[in-house]
């Protein structure tokens, strides 16, 4: 039996009894999500992304998060997909370095619009995307080489994510489900040159095209085109093909083990930031409450191979042209964090690119990356030398977990940044009961003033 039939009943009996503490999780997570999205309404990108997805006069019935458009279905996922990642603060889980939510969501949000469906359905689909997308990226596990080191897994496996919550919510059958498994397989993308490479923007909406894949896979398979079975581990499949790995009986039993429940060990962003510099940007704030205020003459930072990537070319780190760049740029981050003592949407936007003390910092800096690769969170290192020559270092060593009080507050801040100060107040506490909702009453939620009632 082929691996995405496998798949497919493995989710399918998950199904049958999702436990509450997933549940719980992941409505959690839509929430943080929903946030993000509002408050990429915020940024320069969006209009572009609203604009390049609605060219020729695109019309439809599926709505984009917190604005009137109305786009066909996949397109509106594409946007959604898009503002869900913009902003850099979207969940991811560490080990097998994938964004879920900000595909899988988007996805279920367009289908579950589209079949009139109720907001438990939107949390188990959710919920089962979610760990569907985990458990293929949880088996490569990439560090700074290897199979899956050089893909944007989140959008890689986000395909077959994002598919199989819109096909669950579109109520696909088994085989109406691998058959949609096998065309996101015909789409499947995700070089990961746009965060390599410097001077590019698109990097902030990898998962759009991914959510968009999803849905229009499952819409494709509703309406009777039939994809390949043997998509995952066929002579052409994706395992062989993508990343020269031949998938034995024990690597299948791994990804299928029942309550596996890989999606779990995913956790919120504390900072709008690439991932990969949470770690340094955590003890760069921590240095700048010890050095209070201190001169800084030299910057030494140690990170492990992977997130090297995130410090060559140095002069083009150091100088970021756009903010996804500043974003992604652990030199830059350093120096932003030591110097302003916090990360967060108000201080980190496009202007910070101009900031000549950030600059400054940045220029006194070295990195080197022989730090062990392994395998979750990036070690990191930093040596700050201060003017009277006396030195401060701070080693990661801690988690990066946020908690539920502070997934409140994150979504609460993001509203507001979003000028949407009538959900910063009592918005989370509204929604805490979206299970209960239908997907079109969730999407009113967040409507813009006066253009349709927000739930009650």
């Amino acid at each position: 039996m082929h691996l995405t039939r496998r798949l497919v009943r493995a989710m399918a009996q998950e199904r049958r009894s999702i436990p509450e503490r997933i549940l719980l999780k992941t409505r959690l997570h839509i929430l943080d999500n929903l946030g993000i999205m509002i408050a990429a309404r915020s940024s320069p990108l969006t209009p572009k992304v609203l604009e390049g997805a609605a060219l020729g006069g695109a019309s439809g019935l599926a709505r984009v998060i917190g604005g009137p458009e109305r786009l066909p279905p996949a397109l509106a996922a594409f946007a959604n997909g898009s503002l869900a990642h913009i902003m850099d603060y979207d969940d991811i889980h560490d080990v097998a370095r994938i964004h879920p939510t900000s595909v899988t969501l988007p996805a279920a949000l367009a289908a579950g619009e589209l079949a009139g469906a109720r907001g438990d359905a939107l949390v188990e689909a959710v919920a089962l995307g979610n760990e569907l997308t985990c458990r293929l990226g949880y088996h490569l596990s990439p560090t700074g080489k290897g199979p899956g080191a050089d893909w944007f897994l989140s959008q890689f496996f986000g395909y077959f994510g994002g598919c199989y919550a819109a096909g669950m919510l579109l109520d696909l059958d088994e085989e109406q489900m691998v058959g949609a498994l096998g065309i996101a397989y015909m789409q499947a993308a995700g070089g990961k040159e746009p965060a390599f490479a410097t001077g590019a923007n698109t990097r902030a909406i990898y998962p759009g095209f991914a959510a968009q894949g999803a849905v229009q896979s499952a819409l494709l398979a509703q309406a009777g085109l039939i994809g390949p079975a043997s998509a995952m581990e066929g002579a052409a499949g994706l395992f062989p093909l993508y990343f020269g790995i031949q998938l034995s009986e024990a690597d299948i039993e791994a990804i299928l083990a029942p309550g596996a429940w890989r999606w779990e060990m995913a956790n919120a962003k504390p900072y709008p930031c690439c991932r990969s510099s949470h770690t340094s940007v955590s003890i760069a704030l921590d240095l700048h409450q010890r050095i209070a205020g201190r001169p800084i003459e030299k910057i030494d930072v140690a990170v492990n191979a992977r997130a090297g990537f995130l410090c060559r070319p140095m002069d083009e780190r150091r100088r970021p042209r756009t903010l996804a760049d500043a974003k992604y740029s652990i030199p830059y981050m350093v120096a932003f964090a030591l110097q302003h003592g916090r990360v967060d949407l108000t201080n980190l936007v496009d202007g910070i690119l101009e900031d000549g003390a950030v600059k400054a910092l940045a220029d006194r800096m070295t990195v080197s990356d022989h730090l062990p690769d392994r395998k979750g969170l990036a070690p990191s290192e930093i040596t700050v030398t201060l003017g009277d020559g006396s030195v401060e270092k701070a080693v990661f060593g801690g988690n990066l977990v946020v908690s539920e009080p502070a997934i409140r507050d994150k979504f609460r801040s993001c509203m507001a940044y979003g000028g949407r100060q009538d959900l910063a107040a009592g918005g989370w506490e509204r929604l805490q009961r979206l299970a209960e909702m239908s997907v079109a009453e969730i999407i009113d939620a967040f409507d813009a003033p006066g253009h349709r009632t927000a739930v009650a």
